[in-house]
């Protein structure tokens, strides 16, 4: 196949994130593949409506004295980083000229290379950082997590707008509740009922639970364990740790080379003594993934961890089409609008969230495939916050054209943001599902 070509129909690659060399931090390298890719982007221009980083740079171009490339400053690269979530949308769906293109754009990765530029020159903000400690932060929470959660309420006054002046985190953003007992801790109190009839019986799977759903959001692990459970599948929990994308978003990527050196020692563990690692999160799946063994790529254990990784989602669906799952699923009360996380889509499966959803019986569901902005702590920081809303307008129009009863979505994060956003609509929960919680429903567990 020709690649000099637009758009390459070969199926999209990414080098190896070389962060530890010379060449990769050199300011005169640095300036000029920013300067190459963003010429490359101003030429074709298709990716204008993904987020804001994109109309940013058009922008500058366009007000620049020679409306060239040239004239943009190291502001001007700052401004476009600074408004990237690396949610690899570009990547994964509009750019024609990503790698193997003799072009080879990578608009994510390149910001993702800017910013550690920026850590290493001690230029990027410490209060994203010290959030990006979601482990340390938790187990701080759960000393008094009524006060932590108090605290931190959007509708909370008294305390949000000095939080906000304090630490710059916006006062009309929604913050994770903390749980007073992690799903990991709180497993062995988790009904375990293994159906021993069920076509997958056989099966082993140990749920990494993620950061968010172990100590913000247990109710997916418990959904996700008793679906598995009932279809025959024997499960245990793990968590040694957080996968490390907040550490990646905030460019520390030694951070994300230790964990993802001692979580896949552990994981590879399980996976000799047969286990399959199930994550419940889109985030964390890519990481463990994708990111890992382009960030850590001499790791054995990484490389053999990323070919032993699925999402729920995805694994739920490959058990209906191997074995075939345990019948008994009714139908739930209204229709389901499903949001295609970014981070899920980045992890080229499909959408198996939708796929899965499809197994209820005469189920009506409606697909969203837009970001919703948020990106970790960019959703939750004031100098991003109302960046994060603008891009998840046409996200939660759409939503609000659905009108279902129920919202689902791979990524907490982005659902509770478009949740927030979405308040004139028929959706009855509190915040977006996650696709496993009404499969659960479905079968009444």
């Amino acid at each position: 196949m020709d690649i000099k070509k637009e758009g390459s129909l070969a199926a999209p690659t990414r080098d190896i994130v070389d962060w530890n060399s010379d060449e990769y931090l050199n300011e005169k390298a640095l300036d000029a593949e920013m300067r190459r890719q963003f010429e490359v982007c101003h030429s074709c221009r298709r990716c204008f409506n993904l987020c804001d980083s994109f109309p940013t740079l058009f922008d500058f171009i366009d007000d620049s004295p020679n409306e060239s490339v040239d004239d943009l400053t190291k502001k001007h690269f700052e401004d476009v980083t600074d408004k990237c979530t690396l949610c690899d949308m570009c990547f994964m769906t509009k750019c024609p000229y990503v790698p193997p293109h003799e072009f080879n754009i990578d608009f994510p990765h390149l910001m993702l290379r800017y910013r550690t530029y920026q850590e290493n020159q001690k230029k990027l903000s410490k209060i994203p950082k010290e959030l990006a400690k979601v482990d340390r932060n938790a187990s701080l929470a759960r000393l008094s997590p009524s006060i932590a959660n108090w605290s931190s309420d959007k509708k909370n006054k008294l305390t949000r707008s000095p939080l906000e002046l304090m630490t710059g985190i916006d006062k009309d953003a929604e913050l994770p509740k903390f749980e007073k007992k992690s799903f990991h801790d709180n497993f062995k109190n988790i009904s375990n009922k293994l159906n021993k009839n069920a076509p997958a019986y056989g099966r082993k799977v140990a749920i990494y639970s993620t950061c968010y759903v172990n100590h913000n959001n247990s109710k997916v692990g418990v959904a996700a364990n008793n679906v598995l459970n009932f279809n025959g599948v024997d499960t245990i929990s793990t968590y040694p740790g957080c996968c490390g994308m907040p550490h990646l978003e905030q460019a520390q990527h030694e951070k994300v080379k230790i964990q993802s050196e001692n979580i896949s020692e552990e994981l590879c563990k399980l996976i000799d003594q047969g286990y399959d690692i199930v994550t419940l999160t889109a985030s964390c799946g890519l990481m463990l993934k994708f990111e890992w063994p382009l960030i850590n790529p001499e790791n054995k254990n990484v490389k053999r961890l990323s070919k032993h990784v699925f999402d729920i989602d995805e694994y739920i669906v490959d058990i209906a089409n191997k074995e075939g799952l345990v019948k008994g699923m009714q139908e739930i009360d209204g229709g389901v609008t499903v949001h295609h996380a970014c981070h899920a889509r980045a992890q080229n499966m499909g959408n198996k969230a939708r796929d899965m959803l499809k197994l209820i019986p005469n189920v009506k569901i409606d697909l969203v495939e837009r970001c919703a902005g948020h990106g970790g702590t960019f959703g939750v920081m004031k100098q991003t916050h109302d960046t994060a809303v603008k891009v998840a307008k046409n996200t939660v129009s759409a939503v609000k054209r659905k009108n279902n009863k129920y919202m689902a979505s791979d990524c907490p994060l982005a659902g509770k943001h478009i949740k927030q956003l979405a308040q004139d609509t028929n959706i009855n929960n509190d915040e977006a599902l996650h696709p496993i919680e009404l499969v659960a429903k479905s079968y009444r567990l």
